[in-house]
Parts: structure tokens; C-alpha cells; sequence
């Protein structure tokens, strides 16, 4: 492939995503094609400029390059296994939501079919398609990825992870539980600082600062997880559990949930027990590592 906006895609599954990617990579100059179930939904799509497939297997057979973003893996499996289309020498790029076990069971399944598959993850809303607010995560074989690559940069900031297929959907859910823990955790002193008369405008910058802060810090904690060695070079994990358990106290004398901290200081108090109290607080990744037991 060539870095040039000639380069035509087809785009199965026309959902408010599909339909935004759809849209990028006709605004990006590529010709489209484009299908989906209910054939309405390409209607706007058609009228910019993109051609509507009458099936899956003219969709496939239209672009060397197909982007799938439908329902689950179960769908796509369907629809490219009945497309009466031989799939031998097909690109596909998976966007569909789900997670790391059905990727790779997906990526045997078009190997088996002759077809050249990456999986991703999309880690934006639709209206950011087409712009570097849109990281979009792609796993697989990097001569496929590369070869693509200037045609999937008209989606957003594009991403190679490795060749394991499973990655952009473990990067996709560990994103989220980034995104997740740190809106939970400006929930928890917001409702604190409520009770002062405190509004959510008046705290969110000094909370932006110092989410800010701590995210500095983990490429440090980082290198300690890799090494499995955790020196105290900021503070012992069994300083840390005092102020947990300060923060549970005033959580509930001011009458505001503390389930949260209570949940993060069991696991604290666990380690501890295990003997890891005067390590700095990435041992925890011990207890984040087990199952979870009732």
C-alpha cells in the first residue's frame, strides 16, 4: 500500500461508530463502500459520496481493506462466513467491541479462512473519528498492520500493540478501568467536599492536579512492578493504609459512601498481613493479581 487517499475500504456495520467511520475515511478521500443489515442507515453515507454494497460478499469483494464494527464477534463471524465470498487474501480489521479471548478465537477462525486479520479497539466516542482524540488500537501480524497503516490513519491516531491478537482488547478494558477508578475517585471527594458546600466546578481543577501528579509517577512504579522489588522511596504501604482508613473515617462522619476506600484498604490490610507493609504501595499489584473470593 502507498500513502495515497485512493485507497478504497469498505466499512460493514453502519451503527452511530461505523457510521463515523464511514464518514472519516470518505472525508479523507478514500473510496467507501459500505453495508449494513437495515440498509437505510447508509443512506446519508451514499448521499457524501459512498457506494452501497447489496451484499456482504460485493462489500468484501469491493476494497482490499474491510473495517467490521457490528454487534459482536458472533455477528462477524456470521456475516463473513456467509458472505459466499472466498475470504483467501481478505484484510479485515475488527473493531467490534469484546474481549481478549473471543479476539484471538476470531483470529483462528479467519486464519483457518484464509484471511489476513488484525483486531482493535476504538478508545473514543464517535464524533472524534478522524481526528488524534480517537486512539484506535490495532493487534496482529505488523506486515498487515503496516501495510494499512496509511489508509487507518484517516481514523484517528492509530496504534500497533503486537502481534498477539488479544492485546487491543485487554488495552481497551485496562483503559477503562483507568478511566473508571480515576472519575470514582473525583466522585468520592466531591461528595466529601459537598457536604462543606463545596461545588464539583470549585474542586475539579485541584483534582485535575493532582491526577496529574500521581501519573507521574508510574513509570517509577512501573519499574518496580517489572523488577518485583518494592523499596520504600516515598512512603511504606502501611503509611498509606493510616490514611485509607482516615479517609473511610471521615467517608462516613460526613455521611457519604465509603465503600470504595474500604474496598481498596481490605486489600491493603491483606497485603500488610502478608508481610509487604514496609514496601512501597505497587506491591499491591500482588492483590490485584488474584482472583477475586467473596
Amino acid at each position: 500500500m502507498n500513502n495515497t487517499t485512493d485507497t478504497p475500504v469498505t466499512v460493514i456495520g453502519l451503527g452511530l461508530m461505523g457510521q463515523a467511520l464511514a464518514g472519516a475515511f470518505l472525508a479523507a478521500g478514500h473510496p467507501t463502500t459500505v453495508w449494513n443489515r437495515t440498509g437505510a442507515k447508509a443512506d446519508d453515507l451514499v448521499s457524501r459520496g459512498a457506494r452501497r454494497a447489496p451484499t456482504v460478499g460485493d462489500a468484501l469483494a469491493a476494497s482490499p481493506l474491510t473495517i467490521v464494527c457490528v454487534t459482536d464477534y458472533t455477528a462477524v463471524r456470521e456475516l463473513l462466513g456467509t458472505s459466499g465470498m472466498p475470504l483467501d487474501g481478505t484484510t479485515v480489521v475488527n473493531l467490534t467491541s469484546g474481549d481478549s479471548a473471543q479476539a484471538r478465537e476470531a483470529a483462528r477462525w479467519a486464519e483457518q479462512r484464509g484471511v489476513r486479520y488484525l483486531d482493535g479497539a476504538i478508545m473514543g466516542i464517535p464524533s472524534t473519528i478522524g481526528t488524534a482524540e480517537a486512539v484506535i488500537l490495532h493487534s496482529g501480524p505488523q506486515a498487515d498492520f503496516d501495510a494499512h497503516r496509511p489508509t487507518l490513519e484517516a481514523l484517528g491516531a492509530v496504534s500497533y500493540l503486537g502481534a498477539d491478537h488479544g492485546l487491543a482488547s485487554l488495552y481497551d478494558v485496562a483503559g477503562l478501568a483507568m478511566m473508571w477508578s480515576v472519575l470514582n475517585a473525583w466522585l468520592q471527594g466531591t461528595a466529601m467536599l459537598r457536604t462543606a458546600g463545596v461545588d464539583a466546578a470549585t474542586y475539579a481543577p485541584f483534582a485535575q492536579l493532582i491526577a496529574t501528579g500521581v501519573a507521574e509517577w508510574l513509570p517509577g512504579y512501573a519499574e518496580q512492578i517489572d523488577r518485583g522489588e518494592f523499596p520504600a522511596e516515598v512512603a511504606a504501604l502501611a503509611t498509606d493504609a493510616r490514611s485509607m482508613a482516615h479517609l473511610v473515617e471521615e467517608s462516613e462522619a460526613l455521611g457519604v459512601n465509603a465503600e470504595l476506600p474500604r474496598l481498596i484498604k481490605a486489600m491493603a490490610d491483606r497485603s500488610i498481613a502478608a508481610g509487604h507493609g514496609g514496601e512501597q504501595y505497587p506491591v499491591l499489584i500482588e492483590e490485584f493479581s488474584k482472583p477475586y473470593h467473596s
